[in-house]
């Protein structure tokens, strides 16, 4: 049962306050507190707090006993240095890094319409709609979950979609020609999470179609990107915090010197870049550099992280960013913090 109290917010500030940490503007920091919230804040200042140290077993592994591994438990008391001011600082950052990413993702996703309708409306300008058009695992295979192909779930998704548009280009198709619509009119009123999908369910020949266009030659490498950037976009769209986010859905690694730029920097083995935001930005510019070459974001990008507050004492990081070695050789990071 939760049983933590309401409180004031000049009640939440004293009790940041007397937990270690420092205020040096109170009107700002209650400003803050009432504009953005205690809760959405306290995202930023987890970093700052105390740690400590517990050994726990993890298995049998050494003669006489067992091996050990270093784990730790969160303390509500601050570290020495953190201040309200640093947590604010972290979230205008990730407000700004969400923003930017934002603006990728729609470069992304507008391409990827015309791409999936120009290959898929070749073969039929109802193609979506067509089991045979489709990967047979996508469109005929029953689903362990519902018994149904996926298909048929997308179906209902996308037409749901397409019943509430405001679009008049969609009225004026329905009244002058009625369902179903060609797909390169449908795809208009696609959100991110229904063209991955499509483009996961399509055949492999028509994947790499589209995957070639972007020097990446194996198409599921491209499935596999684009379903990790449909949960960044679900992350940035809903303002949740991006920096050090734990990445559920990891993309897969291209072939050796497809993408040269991640042959050393996308180590096998990291699982730790694999889980951070900052890879799927790099694949942002990938897609983008094919998409628009002359695209001034990934320069955007790079003044952006002049701004970023690292702090290693208050556990605020590159690596906890994502980013490795081989990554802050990228002309993008700023020399002086190298």
């Amino acid at each position: 049962m939760y049983e933590k109290p309401w409180l004031r917010y000049r009640e939440q500030l004293e009790k940041l306050k007397n937990r270690g940490l420092a205020v040096t503007d109170e009107p700002k920091a209650l400003e803050y507190l009432e504009r953005i919230g205690y809760y959405r804040l306290s995202g930023y200042w987890h970093p700052f707090r105390e740690r400590s140290g517990l050994f726990c077993p993890i298995g049998k592994g050494i003669p006489g006993g067992k091996k050990t591994k270093e784990t730790s438990t969160v303390l509500d008391s601050f570290k020495p240095s953190a201040s309200f001011e640093a947590a604010v600082r972290l979230y205008v950052f990730d407000k700004k890094l969400r923003l930017l990413a934002l603006d990728a993702l729609e470069r992304i996703k507008v391409a990827l319409r015309v791409d999936i309708s120009h290959t898929l409306g070749k073969h039929d300008p109802f193609a979506y709609l067509n089991p045979d058009i489709l990967f047979e695992g996508f469109a005929k295979e029953a689903d362990a979950k519902t018994g149904l192909p996926r298909h048929v779930d997308w179906m209902k998704k996308q037409a749901t979609q397409i019943a509430r548009s405001k679009e008049d280009f969609i009225k004026h198709n329905k009244t002058k020609y009625g369902h179903p619509l060609p797909i390169w009119i449908a795809c208009e009123v696609w959100d991110f999470n229904t063209l991955s999908e499509l483009y996961d369910g399509m055949r492999p020949e028509d994947q790499d179609t589209i995957a070639d266009k972007y020097g990446i030659q194996d198409g599921r490498t491209l499935a596999s990107w684009l379903r990790s950037l449909n949960y960044l976009r679900n992350v940035c769209a809903h303002h949740s915090r991006l920096w050090n986010r734990n990445v559920v859905d990891q993309p897969q690694k291209p072939p050796k010197g497809v993408v040269p730029d991640f042959d050393n920097a996308w180590a096998r083995g990291n699982e730790h870049i694999l889980a951070r935001p900052f890879l799927l930005l790099c694949i942002c510019r990938t897609l983008l550099s094919s998409i628009n070459p002359s695209s001034s974001w990934w320069q955007r990008l790079s003044e952006l992280l002049t701004e970023f507050p690292e702090n290693e004492s208050l556990g605020v990081g590159w690596g906890a960013f994502g980013v490795s070695d081989e990554w802050r050789g990228w002309e993008c990071f700023p020399k002086s913090r190298q």
